[in-house]
């Protein structure tokens, strides 16, 4: 029996901020509706999502229009680099890339938030379901990316767009994963 299994990743549309609680843009939401419209043809069984309001919005368009409930997994929630303001946090964060077990204060290393995003995948893939949807944020996704792909880092992270869609397919035993968003579809 070939076994397959679809996830579309997704980083959200773009936002107003960083917190949990920050909306989308009015760009973001048009943006969402882009989206919705580009995965309206793939028949969807679930739909799980970071908590932060801008994934769950993300998603919304999409899950409305195919009558689908939005599983709110924290586990999607977006990596805390540190609980402390980090004037260089970009420097920060880069070296994070290559050294997965640093770790800030009050945040979660590299490897610590690889493994929670990779642990919600694993669920999926042993699950029914034949076509998911993963909403979540740019660094936490770039590090799944990276689990899979381990010369995906930094650099690439920088070329994410928002929102972005990543195709990561199981067929048997074989894992594969594509970008399936082309960065114009947004604009």
């Amino acid at each position: 029996m070939n076994y397959l299994a679809n996830i579309y990743l997704i980083r959200h549309c773009e936002a107003e901020g960083q917190p949990p609680e920050a909306a989308l843009t009015e760009r973001g939401e048009f943006q969402a509706q882009v989206l919705a419209e580009f995965l309206s043809d793939v028949r969807i069984d679930r739909i799980l999502s970071s908590p932060f309001k801008r994934a769950v919005d993300t998603i919304h368009p999409l899950a409305t229009k195919l009558a689908i409930e939005v599983e709110v997994e924290d586990r999607l929630s977006e990596r805390v680099l540190s609980t402390v303001n980090l004037p260089d946090w970009f420097e920060k964060l880069k070296l994070t890339f290559d050294e997965l077990d640093l770790k800030f204060e009050g945040g979660e290393s590299s490897q610590e938030a690889m493994n929670r995003i990779a642990d919600v995948v694993e669920e999926v893939f042993s699950g029914d379901a034949q076509n998911t949807i993963i909403v979540s944020h740019g660094n936490l996704l770039s590090l799944l990316i990276k689990h899979f792909q381990p010369n995906f880092g930094f650099e690439e992270w920088g070329k994410l767009s928002n929102p972005d869609v990543y195709l990561l397919k199981k067929e048997s035993n074989k894992v594969t994963l594509e970008r399936i968003w082309n960065s114009h579809n947004g604009h």
